[in-house]
């Protein structure tokens, strides 16, 4: 069985379609795999929610408790280290990760960003697409480097940007394209990452 932990701070829509693709059997029969967990650093987070229902194990590290981020992240890796993570999927987990916290998951560590990747890193893609005078937008998941955004990309979706777009009605439609994608390439990642040896 391979184990996934999926990190959230909000409504955590990716991680329901994740979740959705490995309760409805769409990946391979060779891969047993189970979101084994799903973690927030909000409280509010209402994709938690969805993974209680779900029977998902949840748990929730608030950042403002603790000192530092490389505090928060010690305490985040021992958490996740609970479930003998496989893969850990970033899922609107809006915190800039530590170098020592990318080094530890390093190879298998994804994340969905809202941009054609290598355009638009960071924040506000979809106004700052509009505002290049884009003619597509997407979304990309990629491996997580210390780099923000800058890691190796995995598959990509394009979707068209209107004459009457906004960054709302763009970001909508992009959205749906990542919960296509988001669950396809973490079944493809770990049906050619081989399985870790678990600690007895």
């Amino acid at each position: 069985m391979r184990n996934i932990v999926i990190l959230i701070s909000g409504s955590g829509s990716n991680m329901a379609a994740i979740v959705r693709a490995a309760e409805q059997g769409r990946w391979s029969e060779r891969l047993s795999v189970r979101v084994a967990a799903v973690l927030s650093n909000r409280a509010d987070a209402q994709g938690l929610d969805f993974a209680k229902a779900h029977g998902i194990s949840t748990a929730v590290l608030d950042h403002k408790a603790f000192a530092s981020r490389e505090e928060f992240d010690a305490a985040l890796m021992a958490e996740i280290d609970r479930y003998e993570a496989d893969l850990l999927v970033l899922a609107g987990f809006m915190r800039i990760l530590t170098p020592g916290f990318v080094a530890h998951y390093a190879g298998r560590l994804l994340n969905i960003h809202p941009s054609l990747l290598p355009a638009f890193p960071g924040l506000n893609t979809h106004q700052r697409a509009l505002d290049a005078g884009c003619r597509f937008a997407g979304a990309t998941v990629h491996q997580v480097t210390a780099e923000l955004d800058h890691g190796e990309i995995l598959t990509q979706a394009v979707v068209p940007v209107l004459v009457h777009d906004t960054a709302d009605t763009l970001a909508a439609r992009v959205l749906t394209q990542e919960h296509l994608i988001y669950p396809q390439a973490v079944a493809q990642f770990l049906a050619q990452s081989p399985t870790r040896v678990k600690r007895g």
